[in-house]
């Protein structure tokens, strides 16, 4: 697409409005007004799009678009990297799953580094014991 000069772009853009305008007079005379005023509305863009450069862009847009979509189908390298994000998400989610399978953080730690509660129960258990008893929970 890069071989078009900006007056053929142009011409481009001029011919499509004028056609467009003709499909707008045929439509504001058997439809009215309202869809005559959109018609032309629609009908203007196509030489806006040409005198902006946005007709020359969608048209590199749609090429390379094109050219992707080619080598995604013929190419093999393109083939390898989509496997190879197959399986980049496959370990992702074994890893994931391994994760919450895995042991606790507790049983991994030196037993010196646990805290380890000997004696009588804490007073809070005493208090909770309380509450309980109180409301018949017990």
């Amino acid at each position: 697409m890069g071989t078009i000069d900006t007056t053929s772009w142009g011409a481009l853009g001029l011919t499509l409005t004028v056609l467009g305008l003709v499909a707008s007079w045929v439509v504001f005379r058997r439809r009215g007004a309202a869809a005559g005023l959109r018609a032309t509305a629609w009908s203007l863009l196509p030489l806006a799009a040409a005198m902006t450069g946005v007709l020359r862009l969608g048209a590199n847009i749609v090429g390379d678009v094109s050219d992707w979509a080619l080598r995604l189908v013929f190419s093999p390298v393109v083939w390898a990297g989509v496997v190879l994000t197959g399986v980049s998400a496959a370990l992702f989610a074994v890893s994931g799953l391994l994760r919450r399978r895995s042991p606790k953080r507790a049983a991994l730690e030196p037993k010196a580094a646990r805290k380890e509660v000997t004696g009588p129960a804490p007073a809070l258990d005493d208090d909770i014991e309380a509450i309980l008893k109180k409301h018949g929970i017990s």
